[in-house]
């Protein structure tokens, strides 16, 4: 081989392992920018919230005695009923958020014939307490905004005037519209 072929493959070598060496060092070097870059955009995740939410309220609202479509209006549809077990209702509800643990609440409602002999379960949060456990974290990122205008925010907007049964009648009035013409539905000269 000539010495300049030589030359040539050496200097490819060493371009090569200079490429590759750059390379890892590189990728070592945006480790740290990458991580910076994680924690500032971060992705969704949702609370994922599976069967009947049953709050505190509504089993309080329960007495023995009811019927069972009095039960089923103040719970819903039960989650289970068994076959085999036809005298109980189960109500499972699952929360699952990523940042905590699984949460699992049971209610268990039991019949004598077709009325409410006795409900029996976890501690029920109440409707207020389980809408605040969704808000995800969001807490303090922005306001919430004012749905109705103060009284000293609609005086400053003139009141509008009223219309004079003239206008009413002109404004109700239909507008008259050219007669529609359609083309004829058969060829003519059959």
């Amino acid at each position: 081989m000539p010495v300049k072929a030589r030359i040539n493959a050496r200097l490819g070598w060493i371009l090569l392992v200079g490429a590759v060496v750059g390379t890892l060092a590189g990728c070592g070097s945006l480790d740290g920018a990458s991580r910076r870059l994680a924690t500032v955009v971060t992705p969704y995740k949702i609370d994922v919230v599976q069967g009947n939410f049953v709050s505190r309220e509504q089993v309080e609202a329960l007495k023995p005695g009811m019927s069972r479509q009095q039960v089923r209006e103040i719970l819903g549809t039960p989650l289970v009923t068994s076959l085999f077990h036809s005298n109980r209702w189960e109500y499972v509800f699952t929360l699952k958020k990523p940042s905590a643990e699984l949460q699992t609440r049971k209610l268990t409602v039991f019949f004598e014939g077709d009325v409410l002999a006795r409900s029996e379960g976890d501690e029920m949060p109440s409707e207020a307490e389980f809408v605040a456990s969704l808000d995800g974290g969001r807490t303090g990122k922005g306001k919430v905004p004012v749905l109705e205008a103060t009284p000293d925010q609609l005086s400053r907007y003139p009141a509008r005037k009223a219309e004079t049964p003239a206008e009413k009648a002109a404004d109700a009035a239909p507008q008259e519209l050219a007669p529609a013409r359609y083309p004829p539905l058969e060829a003519p000269g059959r």
